[in-house]
């Protein structure tokens, strides 16, 4: 007897479908054989991915220094960080779609030699405006690069081990963002003088080298679908207004995390009439060739579109809190980088282990994952919150345990969410969805900064150092339960969908 269609799957909405990959999800030879070195391919991926990612952080214990070594302006300073984030979210969606198309090896190889030779570059710099342009080409390079590690992932990785191969690469994301001040702390106190903050870019050089040589070993060939065949046209128009638009939005908000009355609030306007063009365009772009940079079906995906959301409020959140705490340690309480690295080590080493595990048990649970990640991180924070009003004096022992509980929230998060939001995509536009949800990240990212940085130095201003840090968790508390929110709300829905289903089947 045949099985009911209505009972064919009746898995939770929430949650990816057990079994193996579709034939265009293998990374073999063969139609639907895994590639047989995946997993090295994967180590390659995870420390291109970790070099790019760990350069939003490393360099911020390091900027004293810079403008001690080379006399660095302060707007300098502030373009060494802001020129990296913004070149970085430029371009993040037009790289997974040049991936997709012209062929995720050649793409990944080319962007990590870019940012190898960028971060001589910068270490090499003997004056601001040399770091600012060097800074500027190295954010681009990583931009180019990151979408095509969760490409990757999509194409060689099927079923379960998918989870588990998102689960590695969330903890490379959360390890690289939470111990960039650490190891930044690290290579200045071991290089020290004058240009001990060279370190800071040139610890790339042997790392990119060792993954371009393992990259060309490892990396699965290009398919001739991605570099032969009939052209397909690249939409430059929307790779310009999609460009614009993100940068109009990003640029004020990154610039107000140090002064909010001069930021150039007007160029939100600018990207939001940009973002007006862009949609009408790209739905154009598809009726007459079917190849836009973005396909907005994939929106339609609820796992898809709930991911690119929870990810963008998450990340303005969970980004906003290092922001916040080193300022509040190193300028407060007079910590060393080293000692505010330090003091966050117990967040890193819980994300890391958490990420790990979530990606396994993402395949079997779905959204629970996610939601009760978003818990912990937001009950670790609200005791590191209530602990830091008590004004202890051994600030990071005392919030080392939670601290640690909000960290194994975070590794619930990053990756579960990443494997739900592109499960559903398919392998061929992979890359250029992995753009949109990593386009999302950087933005929510600058929001979070922006919007904490400014109740942080407000609160400075009228009540002190320890009234600046308990406000400002607050900020990111909120976003965190906001995030929440969102997974609650999906879940409900999911389980909602499940009973219609057995509700109908059952009748049937």
């Amino acid at each position: 007897m045949s099985t009911p269609p209505h009972r064919a799957d009746q898995r939770r909405p929430d949650q990816p479908p057990p079994g193996g990959p579709r034939p265009e999800q293998a990374g073999g030879d063969q139609p639907g054989e895994p590639d047989p070195q995946r997993w090295r391919a994967l180590a390659v991926c995870l420390l291109a991915g970790f070099m790019t990612l760990l350069d939003v952080t490393i360099v911020n214990v390091a900027l004293p220094s810079i403008q001690r070594g080379i006399g660095a302006s302060t707007a300098e300073l502030s373009w060494v960080v802001t020129g990296y984030a913004l070149a970085f979210g430029l371009v993040l969606v037009s790289a997974g779609r040049l991936g997709d198309d012209l062929g995720r090896r050649r793409m990944f190889l080319i962007a990590l030699a870019l940012f190898t030779l960028t971060s001589a570059l910068a270490g090499l710099a003997p004056d601001g405006t040399w770091l600012v342009a060097a800074r500027l080409l190295q954010g681009v390079a990583a931009g180019l690069l990151n979408p095509q590690v969760a490409g990757f992932i999509q194409q060689l990785f099927p079923g379960r081990e998918r989870g588990k191969a998102f689960g590695l690469f969330g903890a490379v994301v959360g390890l690289s963002t939470a111990v960039g001040p650490l190891l930044g702390g690290l290579l200045l106190q071991w290089g020290g003088g004058a240009g001990g903050w060279r370190w800071v870019f040139y610890v790339n050089l042997p790392l990119g080298a060792l993954a371009l040589l393992l990259g060309l070993r490892l990396l699965p060939r290009d398919r001739p679908a991605a570099t032969g065949g009939a052209r397909k046209p690249l939409d430059a128009v929307g790779a310009v207004l999609l460009g614009g638009a993100v940068v109009s939005l990003m640029l004020p908000l990154v610039l107000s995390e140090h002064d909010p009355a001069t930021a150039p609030w007007w160029l939100l306007a600018v990207s939001a009439a940009l973002v007006a063009v862009f949609v009408p365009w790209e739905r154009a772009a598809k009726r007459r060739h079917g190849h836009p940079l973005v396909d907005f079906a994939l929106l339609r995906t609820r796992g898809y579109s709930t991911g690119v959301a929870l990810g963008l409020v998450y990340f303005a959140g969970f980004t906003s809190i290092f922001f916040v705490l080193t300022l509040f340690l190193q300028q407060g309480h007079g910590y060393t980088p080293l000692q505010a690295g330090l003091a966050l080590t117990t967040y890193s080493v819980g994300g890391a282990t958490a990420a790990a595990i979530g990606g396994r048990l993402v395949g079997r649970h779905g959204r629970i994952v996610v939601v009760v990640g978003l818990a912990l991180e937001a009950a670790g924070l609200i005791v590191v919150d209530l602990v830091l009003r008590g004004a202890p004096e051994r600030i990071g022992l005392a919030i080392a345990l939670p601290m640690l509980v909000a960290g194994i929230g975070n590794g619930l998060v990053i990756a579960p969410n990443q494997t739900l939001a592109l499960h559903d995509v398919p392998p061929r536009q992979s890359g250029t969805a992995a753009g949109v949800l990593q386009t999302g990240q950087r933005i929510g990212s600058a929001v979070g900064i922006s919007a904490a940085g400014a109740v942080f130095f407000a609160a400075l201003g009228s009540g002190g150092w320890d009234h600046a840090i308990t406000t400002s968790l607050l900020v990111t508390i909120g976003l965190i339960l906001l995030a929440l929110v969102v997974g609650l709300v999906d879940l409900v829905r999911g389980r909602r969908r499940v009973a219609e289903v057995e509700h109908v089947g059952s009748a049937a």
